[in-house]
C-alpha cells in the first residue's frame, strides 16, 4: 500500500480511498478521492478493482473541468467519440446530454447498455452531473449479471451459444428530417461504419468471469437464427428484467456528482420525469472489447 502523501505532493495516498457498497450487488460510493487532482496508479487500480466488484461507483462533490474528467477517464483506456450525440466543441470526447423543454429526452429513457450497436462496444463511461432539476431525474442501473443468475439452469442453458443481432435502430430518426435522398444516403454511410453486430446473449466478463445477459431494448433487434416470432417473444422476456427492483441502483444526482459503470455487465434507465426542467450532463466513454 502506498505511503501516505508528503504535504508538498499533490499525489492523493490510497489509504484515503473509502468505498461504501450502496447495494447488495451493484452499486458503491467512493470518497476519499479528489478528481480534480493527479491519482497514482495504485489509486486508479483501486478504483478500477471497486469498479469491477461493484460495477457502478460514484463520486460526490467533485468540481472538475471537462478536461479533467476526460484525462480521468484516460487513466481507464482510450476514449470514443459518439457518432451521434452532441459534444463539446474543443472536446469531441465529452458528450452532452443537454434536456429541457425545448430538447426533450431522447431515448435514454429505455433499458440500455452503451452503443451495442458498435462491433466493439464501450467497456464503461464516465457521467458528470453539469446541471440538475430541482427534482427528478435520477438514473438506474440493472445488474445483468444477477438477472442472469436468478434464471433458471435451463433458460441458462438454452441462452448459451445464442447470438443477437444489434443496431443503431433509435438514431436513424437523427436523419428524418433531410430529404428522402439524402437521408437514405446518410443511412448507408452509417450502415457501411456501423455495420449490424452480433453479439452473444449471454456475454462473460473478461476481468471477473462472471456471466451477463447482453440484450438491451434500445439496440437488440433480433436473436440470429431464429424465426421472427420466436425472436420477439424471447427478447420481450428478456426485456423485464432489468426492470426487477432486486436487479437495481437508483443514484440522486447533485450537481458535480459522478458516476463511473461498467457498460459489460449492466444496463441503465435515465428516468425523464422532470421534463420541461432542464438537466445537463457530460458523459467520457471508454472503449472495451469484443463480447464473447
Amino acid at each position: 500500500m502506498a505511503q501516505p502523501a508528503q504535504a508538498l505532493s499533490p499525489v492523493a495516498p490510497v489509504s484515503s480511498v473509502r468505498i461504501t457498497p450502496l447495494g447488495p450487488t451493484i452499486g458503491a460510493e467512493i470518497g476519499g478521492v479528489d478528481l480534480s487532482q493527479p491519482l497514482d496508479d495504485v489509486i486508479i487500480s483501486a478504483i478500477r478493482d471497486a469498479l469491477m466488484e461493484h460495477k457502478v461507483i460514484c463520486f460526490r462533490d467533485q468540481d472538475i473541468t471537462p478536461e479533467q474528467q476526460l484525462a480521468f477517464g484516460r487513466r481507464f483506456g482510450a476514449v470514443s467519440v459518439h457518432p451521434f450525440v452532441p459534444h463539446l466543441e474543443h472536446l469531441p470526447e465529452i458528450m452532452i446530454l443537454d434536456n429541457h423543454k425545448d430538447n426533450p429526452v431522447f431515448s435514454t429513457d429505455i433499458w440500455h447498455s452503451d452503443e451495442t450497436f458498435r462491433e466493439v462496444p464501450p467497456m464503461g463511461s464516465i457521467l458528470r452531473c453539469v446541471r440538475r432539476p430541482e427534482v427528478g431525474g435520477d438514473t438506474l442501473w440493472a445488474d445483468m449479471c444477477a438477472a442472469h443468475d436468478g434464471l433458471s439452469d435451463k433458460m441458462q442453458l438454452f441462452l448459451s451459444g445464442l447470438e443477437a443481432i444489434h443496431d443503431f435502430k433509435n438514431f436513424r430518426h437523427k436523419f428524418d428530417h433531410l430529404e428522402p435522398m439524402e437521408r437514405h444516403r446518410k443511412l448507408a454511410e452509417m450502415e457501411i461504419e456501423l455495420p449490424n453486430p452480433a453479439h452473444p446473449v449471454i456475454r462473460t466478463h473478461p476481468v471477473t468471469g462472471r456471466k451477463a445477459l447482453f440484450v438491451n431494448e434500445q439496440f437488440t433487434i433480433g436473436i440470429k437464427g431464429m424465426r421472427a416470432d420466436e425472436s420477439e417473444a424471447l427478447l420481450r422476456f428478456l426485456y423485464t428484467l432489468p426492470r426487477v427492483p432486486e436487479y437495481q441502483f437508483r443514484f440522486h444526482w447533485e450537481e458535480n456528482s459522478i458516476v463511473f459503470w461498467d457498460n459489460r455487465p449492466t444496463q441503465h434507465y435515465a428516468a425523464n420525469d422532470y421534463y420541461p426542467r432542464r438537466r445537463t450532463m457530460h458523459r467520457v466513454t471508454i472503449k472495451g472489447d469484443r463480447p464473447f
